[in-house]
């Protein structure tokens, strides 16, 4: 996509002009990080209100566990510290559902489909957030890229409910309630959100192979990104000859450590050698994808699982998933860059490479920073966690930083017992999450004379 051009306060971009109109909060105008800033927070703000409502509620919940809620939705994270069925009625579960949609697609997107099928003009504003919250290869056409992420995630999503309908009355869930739980499961598998209306995810269900390939198959689809998925229709469809840099990454990546986190927990969980080959296989699986792609879902209690497992874990939700997809977590592809920097060093070469291509230097520059910052806030979240939460073990507290900053949800059974400082922390670091760090650390930071600077190396080939 090209940068846009200015002429009178009319932009062109991917040769179709765009109109400017002023766009300021309390005075200022912000940069495009700013306004996702203050979106995702103002969202979080009305959903915690919505949630704190008495119709919304069965049993009342306190307002710092409606902020918790409200956030680990919009951050699609699934971390919570109330039963989400016991406590809140079907008005308050609708809620929670809309916000993890919104925190699924992107807070902008619907509202700029709902412009593009009427009109094929988007302000400048909403071209430079939604460049800012799908970091894109710059090949794709911004236009043609939201009415598939909107298309995409509504026939899914339908597939999905329909799918989870039928498996739950298979397993004898009684019919109205299978009705509900279906649509709200549908969204939360794609959304990667790990959001249930059972108080113990899916453990009641570890070899029902039908239930469990439905949330396979949601949580990759929403995981591996909609960039990976619009190239992949493209060059089904014969209108590109190969798919992009990008999208090879991802999928080499996705590969690598779902047969990695597979083949650990097989071997080394002592709970699995109960099961069957296949069983087994399964659930390692299903645990291995969860964290990988932060769904958040699991089937067996992870809480006693050994140190080297819950390790692992950590390991696949510190990666997490791809870019413009659902997801959180560092992402794949710059995963990818940074071990690409680290090998460039060893063997003594002044390019950074990956699968023979060179990496930009600005994408570089980049992903080290993202890997530093990303680091940085894990370890500021085990230290405070420390001493708010004194009791518990340090490979607990990292697990839950982890899944936290990763917008994952899985937890070893600390989130129910956290101290208000504890909340309020992991509060902070499902948001930041859910932004991005350096989306959060720009936004904070960056004057506007940079933006045009900071969008050119968003907009290269390989979207970190």
């Amino acid at each position: 996509m090209e940068t846009p051009v200015s002429n009178n306060n009319t932009y062109t971009v991917n040769d179709k002009d765009i109109t400017e109109p002023p766009k300021k909060w309390f005075g200022f105008r912000p940069t495009s990080e700013q306004n996702l800033f203050i979106g995702f927070f103002i969202y979080t703000l009305v959903g915690t209100l919505l949630l704190y409502l008495p119709f919304s509620q069965k049993v009342p919940v306190s307002l710092l566990d409606c902020i918790f809620m409200a956030t680990s939705a919009i951050s699609t994270t699934g971390l919570v510290t109330v039963s989400l069925y016991d406590s809140y009625t079907l008005f308050g579960q609708i809620i929670i559902m809309l916000l993890v949609q919104i925190g699924g697609i992107g807070y902008m997107t619907f509202s700029s489909f709902v412009i593009l099928a009427t009109a094929d003009k988007l302000s400048r504003f909403r071209v430079r957030v939604l460049s800012t919250e799908f970091t894109m290869p710059k090949e794709f056409n911004l236009n043609d890229f939201v009415r598939s992420v909107i298309i995409f995630t509504v026939i899914i999503e339908a597939i999905g409910a329909i799918l989870f309908f039928i498996a739950f009355l298979m397993a004898g869930v009684p019919l109205d309630f299978a009705v509900w739980s279906a649509i709200f499961h549908s969204v939360s598998s794609f959304c990667t959100a790990g959001f249930g209306l059972y108080n113990n995810s899916f453990e009641n269900y570890p070899t029902h192979y039908f239930i469990n390939f439905i949330i396979i198959a949601l949580s990759y689809l929403g995981s591996i990104g909609f960039i990976v998925m619009l190239d992949l229709w493209k060059r089904a469809r014969g209108k590109i000859a190969h798919i992009t840099f990008t999208s090879k990454i991802i999928l080499i990546i996705t590969l690598a450590l779902t047969v990695f986190g597979t083949l650990i927990i097989y071997i080394a969980e002592p709970s699995l050698q109960k099961y069957n080959v296949i069983d087994g296989l399964l659930i390692a699986w299903f645990q291995t994808m969860s964290a990988f792609t932060t769904v958040g879902f699991n089937t067996i209690p992870l809480g006693n699982m050994t140190t080297g497992i819950l390790l692992t874990l950590t390991f696949l939700m510190y990666v997490g998933a791809s870019p413009s997809g659902t997801g959180g977590g560092l992402k794949s592809t710059t995963f990818t860059a940074v071990i690409s920097v680290v090998y460039s060093k060893f063997i003594g070469s002044e390019k950074v490479q990956f699968l023979g291509r060179e990496i930009p230097t600005q994408r570089v520059s980049v992903a080290v920073a993202t890997f530093i910052f990303y680091t940085s806030l894990v370890f500021l979240g085990m230290y405070v966690l420390s001493f708010t939460e004194p009791k518990a073990s340090l490979p607990h507290i990292l697990f839950e930083v982890a899944s936290a900053l990763g917008t994952v949800g899985l937890s070893a059974g600390l989130t129910g017992g956290l101290s208000a400082l504890g909340k309020m922390m992991i509060i902070f670091l499902m948001f930041v999450g859910r932004l991005g760090v350096i989306t959060f650390g720009i936004a904070l930071f960056e004057r506007r004379k940079n933006v045009v600077e900071m969008e050119d190396i968003r907009k290269d080939d390989l979207a970190v």
